[in-house]
């Protein structure tokens, strides 16, 4: 078999089963280990798919910048943020994460709503301007363009200084095996960092980051108290969340 037609072959199976195992592919074509890694290794420089010890998965579409990932399941993101805005309490103190399922959540938000939102999002607190009963806190640092958030030692000093109530997380890529991965190292470190300052975190999740995975991990799953997905998810990925005692919220 030629190189390009083993490599067809692995996002034909990566397509089909969610996952290659080296091992196992190995075996099946009758070449080492060493050449379906190295195939592995060439399809992700072409961001084809994402390397995990063992194999590989499906690489996330919400790796793209932020007006490529607007026009991803929109009517998604407006259901999962509708669906969040509704976990939100009078008085509580909350984190909002940067990103388009988050602006959903944002204009979702009960017009009377008193509460506290911390953000580390310059769009996001320009949206929250419409309510005039919520105390509005901007977090500062390096912007980091690709998702319009601050990033570096600044945001994270800020974050030290804030106990909330609870964190919705915005993430490139959700898996039960992979847990909640992103395409920045500085950027896992700034979720992780907010994640660790709330008493909950609960993850926004369109169908496209399902099953899919991303270089930098942020928190494993066991900080994650709740997952927001849409109700049209394929319910076989959802599951292994919930047999771990995450909650799910379908909207």
């Amino acid at each position: 078999m030629l190189t390009s037609q083993r490599k067809k072959y692995l996002l034909d199976m990566l397509s089909r089963d969610g996952q290659l195992v080296a091992k196992t592919l190995s075996e099946a074509l009758g070449v080492s280990e060493d050449t379906i890694r190295r195939d592995l290794r060439e399809l992700a420089r072409e961001g084809l798919l994402q390397r995990v010890h063992g194999g590989a998965l499906p690489v996330s579409p919400a790796l793209g910048d932020f007006s490529v990932r607007q026009g991803i399941a929109p009517e998604e993101k407006t259901a999962i943020g509708r669906m969040a805005a509704q976990l939100i309490e009078a008085g509580q103190v909350v984190f909002i994460d940067g990103g388009t399922t988050s602006t959903q959540l944002v204009r979702h938000l009960p017009p009377e709503l008193k509460a506290t939102v911390v953000t580390h999002s310059p769009s996001i607190a320009v949206e929250l301007v419409a309510f005039p009963n919520i105390e509005v806190i901007m977090l500062g640092g390096r912007l980091f363009r690709h998702s319009i958030v601050g990033v570096g030692a600044a945001t994270l000093a800020a974050i030290a200084q804030i106990r909330a109530d609870v964190y919705f997380m915005g993430v490139c890529s959700l898996h039960p095996q992979a847990g909640l991965t992103t395409g920045d190292f500085e950027e896992a470190c700034i979720k992780r960092a907010l994640s660790a300052a709330a008493a909950k975190t609960i993850v926004l999740a369109s169908s496209e980051k399902l099953a899919t995975a991303a270089p930098y991990q942020v928190v494993p799953l066991a900080a994650i108290s709740a997952i927001v997905a849409p109700r049209g998810a394929d319910a076989s990925l959802l599951a292994p969340f919930g047999q771990l005692g995450i909650e799910i919220h379908l909207a």
